[in-house]
Formats: structure tokens, C-alpha cells, sequence
């Protein structure tokens, strides 16, 4: 979790947990975001791609609070690697957070945490389903950024989310390829389990943690889940229908432990934010 402001001002070094079958060692870090150190779209079968208007079914679970790893399936794929753009020709190593892709109109829209993507003046590309240096979904240039008021003048923790579209390939949009889950606000903490999927800087997979949220404060969330150290900023917390319902980062952009993660709770100005990203053609 090393932690960075707008342009990676400052970082301070994590100790990254070993990997032990279902469960993942974890040691005291910062913000959950690796500090900066391609291949042919092939599709998802068609039932997996543009979320209808009731959602998805949500990932595979596992055991409360346990963190493993994801097998790739249609649902997880939607979830990738941030890098910078020079980094496009060799993705092996490098990824710096994670995004998500959210339903939208024009099928471009992708979820992270606003720490990933607030220095605008940095290209960066997403690749969905990445693995072992592998892009099997293609590497998406990311395009326009929206990021809240809030974050871009004080770095409000309480704003630490962001949409930015990614540009089409191949006359597709990136929905059309991976599909997406539906970005959804005002739901309760805590009211189901949610699963949490990132990608941590000590590997070149993805992990997932499924628990209960529970309320930090009136306008932050938190899940306790091992392991999720840096890299894993901007991971989804997904419900069983395929809904977004948070998205780590937040509390000291996404925590000062690796157990412990959080989210800024989405109600209003989240939802502003998505309608201001989808206004746009």
C-alpha cells in the first residue's frame, strides 16, 4: 500500500505477503497503489458481455474472509491491470492498480480509485483478464478521466473514485469484448457479502476476498480480507448480482494495513460522478 499523492509525491515501502494455497500472508503497509517502477482482442461468448438491466451473477465465493485466487471465468475477466502506456509492449511486472469495467451507454467505461488516475498528464492503459505478462482481452488506451471535485482540489478522501473510458479496438468497445458489471449506489453496507478482486504488485494474478463490509464512518466503508497490498487500489467490491458497490481506496487511499480495506460509500455525489461520465459521447 505505498501511498502517493496526485503525482506519486511520497511512498514508503511494504512487506509483501507470500502466497499460501487459500491464504495469503499480509504485513503493515500504506495506500494500496504500486509506485511506477499486448496481444489480439479475443472475446467472452456473447451471454457474458453487455450487463442487462438486472446485473450479472456475481463472482464464484469462497469462505468468508479468506483470500485466494481468481480463476478466470467470464465474470472476472471484466476486472484488469492498470500500467503506464510504455509499458504496453511488456506487461510483465509493472502494474500499478486495479479498474473494473462498469456498464455504460457506450460500452468504454472503467472504475478505479481516483489516487490511480488524478495525474492526467501520465497515459495509462487497462488490461482486462491480465495474467503472467498475458493481455488475453487486448491493452486499452485510456481515454478521458472523471475524477470529483473533491478529490481534484483537496484529495478528499471521501472522493477517492474515478470512471475513465478506455478507446474502442477493432470498431468494439471494451463492453462488447469482456462484458461489465453495473456500477450501483445507495445500497447499504454490509447488507450482503461482497467480493473484492485485485491485483497485488507481488503477482502477476489476480486475488479475491469475500466478506461483509461494515461502516467506518457515515461516508466510508471497510473490509477486513487479507493480503490486498499494493496494486490492489481501485478493486471492486461486487455483490452476488453483479453489482459495483464500492471500490477500494478511500481511507488513506484504501488503508494502512493489508487485512484491512476500504471504500468511500457510494450514495450521491458517486452517482453524480457516474452520470457525468456516461453524458459524454
Amino acid at each position: 500500500m505505498d501511498r502517493i499523492s496526485r503525482i506519486l509525491v511520497t511512498s514508503r515501502p511494504a512487506l509483501l505477503g507470500a502466497v499460501v494455497m487459500l491464504t495469503l500472508t499480509s504485513s503493515v503497509a500504506s495506500a494500496k497503489v504500486r509506485p511506477r517502477l499486448s496481444g489480439p482482442v479475443s472475446e467472452v461468448p456473447s451471454s457474458a458481455r453487455r450487463a442487462g438491466p438486472a446485473g450479472q451473477a456475481g463472482p464464484p465465493t469462497q469462505a468468508l474472509g479468506a483470500t485466494g485466487d481468481v480463476v478466470a471465468n467470464p465474470q472476472t475477466v471484466r476486472v484488469g491491470a492498470l500500467f503506464y502506456a510504455d509499458r504496453a509492449d511488456d506487461l510483465s511486472g509493472g502494474h500499478l492498480c486495479t479498474a473494473s469495467v462498469v456498464h455504460s451507454p457506450h460500452g468504454d467505461l472503467i472504475l478505479t480509485a481516483a489516487h490511480c488516475v488524478s495525474d492526467t498528464g501520465t497515459d495509462l492503459v487497462f488490461v482486462p483478464g491480465y495474467r503472467d505478462g498475458k493481455a488475453p482481452y487486448g491493452v486499452w488506451k485510456v481515454g478521458h478521466r472523471y475524477l470529483p471535485d473533491g478529490w481534484t482540489k483537496d484529495q478528499d478522501e471521501d472522493s477517492d473514485l474515478a470512471f475513465a473510458t478506455v478507446d474502442d479496438q477493432d470498431g468494439k468497445a471494451i463492453e462488447d469484448v469482456v462484458g461489465a458489471n453495473r456500477f450501483t449506489t445507495g445500497t447499504a453496507t454490509g447488507a450482503t457479502a461482497v467480493t473484492v478482486i485485485g491485483y497485488p504488485d507481488s503477482r502477476e494474478t489476480p486475488i479475491s476476498c469475500t466478506n461483509k463490509p461494515t461502516a467506518h464512518s457515515k461516508t466510508q466503508q471497510r473490509i477486513d480480507c487479507p493480503a490486498f497490498t499494493l496494486g490492489t487500489s481501485g478493486s471492486p467490491w461486487i455483490n452476488g448480482h453483479g453489482q459495483v458497490v464500492g471500490v477500494l481506496g478511500g481511507y488513506d487511499e484504501g488503508g494502512d494495513t493489508d487485512d484491512v480495506s476500504y471504500s468511500v460509500a457510494l450514495g450521491g455525489p458517486a452517482a453524480e460522478l457516474y452520470k457525468d461520465a456516461i453524458r459524454d459521447p
